[in-house]
């Protein structure tokens, strides 16, 4: 595929940066947005002209909102102005994109305020196509979408791989095989989405040796073996991740599966307290940590791999355990020890190595590769100088 860092870039270029800054207005953690400074710096820097796409929510639950914020931090960052154009893919979008100067970058509207982004629509795609001659596709967490601004526009622009994707890659190539470890590698499993079943439990148990499930992970599994969850989280697509369990656990060959004796459960009014898992979870009440078993605890500080994609307990309630029990268990910044996804690098205080992808990781560790890099590789878009002009 095409490298961003390869092309010389001249003078007067049209670009499309299809970014990933999937990061709420406080800011809290900007790794998604400071991964693709450096090209836009050069892009600018060599008189490149810039509109710049990112997302943030979705049309379809109400939570897509506009991105003001982050054309404030983007001007900060890099050093010059960086307007905001409320929309990208309208007809003011396209002539606001022909009048960008060299070095300028805009961005432009929330793609997510477009409920045809996420169904990858085809007609939005080549609207955002008409931003531009050339994209540049960064935003690794955003690597494993079929959505319209970072695989359809391919179907119409010649693609080049940003270096925040090509880093991302590299970091995770040597996690693909977790398991060969002299000391064995361990996978833990949390948050909400259904991935983190559907490709984190069934690949991570094929390739590690200790997979510690928390979240949605953990009361599927516990739901699924026959334990009352009460009103515990099971994600947006339980049925799915259920089956999906189901088939992992009747596995022969996988890695061991901790399960704990105990967790914490929250009630109505949000008050906490301990019970067994054998006494089951009473309607009303959900599952918010976990008590890590001391063999696992011994595991974990002996691994040679510890990979965490989500956090195991819901921490920014204070439910900590379960994760203080993991990264007190390695060494600070241990390098063998690797964060995946935005919400668990943003929650957990961790200074080690992330990634700024979460699902996207997952899918790359599982397969070796991403809807978005298989896209780009068949990208045989020739170059033009006048698309949209």
């Amino acid at each position: 595929m095409r490298l961003l860092s390869e092309h010389t870039v001249l003078p007067g270029e049209r670009w499309v940066y299809s970014a990933g800054c999937n990061v709420g207005p406080a800011l809290t953690d900007t790794d998604r947005i400071d991964t693709e400074l450096d090209d836009l710096r050069r892009l600018a820097a060599a008189g490149a002209r810039v509109a710049l796409l990112s997302h943030q929510g979705s049309a379809k639950d109400g939570t897509a909102r506009h991105l003001e914020y982050l054309a404030d931090y983007f001007g900060k960052r890099l050093g010059q102005k960086v307007l905001y154009f409320p929309e990208c893919a309208t007809d003011p979008a396209r002539r606001r994109a022909a009048q960008l100067r060299d070095g300028e970058i805009v961005l432009f509207g929330n793609v997510r305020l477009d409920a045809r982004e996420e169904d990858g629509d085809r007609e939005l795609a080549a609207a955002l196509a008409r931003l531009g001659d050339r994209v540049a596709i960064g935003g690794f967490s955003k690597a494993h979408r079929r959505h319209a601004s970072n695989v359809g526009i391919l179907d119409f622009l010649p693609g080049y791989a940003a270096a925040s994707l090509v880093r991302e890659t590299e970091l995770l190539r040597p996690w693909r095989a977790g398991r060969g470890a002299a000391t064995g590698s361990v996978a833990v499993l949390g948050g909400v989405k259904p991935e983190k079943t559907t490709v984190g439990l069934e690949n991570l148990t094929r390739t590690y040796d200790l997979v510690i499930p928390g979240g949605a992970v953990l009361n599927t599994i516990l739901a699924v073996i026959g334990h009352a969850v009460g009103d515990s989280e099971l994600g947006a697509d339980p049925e799915r991740c259920a089956a999906t369990t189901r088939a992992v656990l009747a596995r022969s060959h996988r890695a061991r599966i901790h399960l704990p004796r105990t967790v914490v459960i929250a009630g109505p009014t949000g008050a906490t307290r301990t019970v067994p898992v054998e006494d089951g979870v009473p309607d009303g009440w959900a599952v918010v940590d976990f008590h890590l078993e001391e063999w696992a605890v011994d595991a974990v500080r002996q691994a040679g791999r510890v990979l965490v994609a989500g956090t195991p307990g819901r921490h920014t309630e204070g439910n900590h355990r379960a994760a203080a029990a993991v990264l007190g268990a390695r060494a600070p910044g241990d390098p063998a020890t690797l964060l995946l996804g935005g919400d668990t690098v943003a929650e957990l205080p961790w200074t080690g190595p992330r990634s700024t992808g979460g699902g996207s990781a997952l899918h790359y560790l599982a397969d070796g590769t991403c809807a978005v890099i298989e896209a780009l590789e068949s990208n045989r878009h020739e170059e033009t100088s006048d698309h949209a002009a």
